[in-house]
């Protein structure tokens, strides 16, 4: 557990999971400028917490919202923005969300430095 209280993914579990190919959504919750300094690449649904603030879940991809069963991994820089995002979801009714604990800074210090860090 994170300091929110929310579920959460190690890098290193969320490694494995990409890796095995599990059927799973990567929320980013960064503002888009945040990409071009450290990204995973194809495939991660973008909802800058900017968004999410003024627009609530008109913000959020419809791939996000067409299920609310749907395994959802949300992301940010280091885990604060994410988790707080996960929290919102989950009250919201969204029942498989998780924070990936450390953000897209300790999955680049830990598993693949090539994504960058800032």
């Amino acid at each position: 557990m994170n300091p929110f209280g929310v579920p959460g993914l190690s890098v290193q579990e969320f490694a494995q999971k990409r890796a095995d190919g599990a059927d799973f959504m990567v929320l980013d919750v960064r503002e888009p400028y945040e990409l071009t300094y450290a990204n995973l690449g194809d495939g991660v649904l973008l909802a800058p917490l900017s968004a999410l603030a003024q627009e609530g879940l008109d913000a959020l991809p419809a791939e996000v919202t067409a299920d609310k069963e749907a395994e959802i991994v949300v992301m940010c820089h280091h885990g604060n923005r994410s988790a707080q995002v996960t929290a919102w979801l989950r009250q919201q009714g969204w029942t498989n969300v998780f924070n990936l604990d450390g953000g897209i800074d300790a999955y680049a210090g830990a598993v693949d430095p090539s994504v960058g860090r800032y």
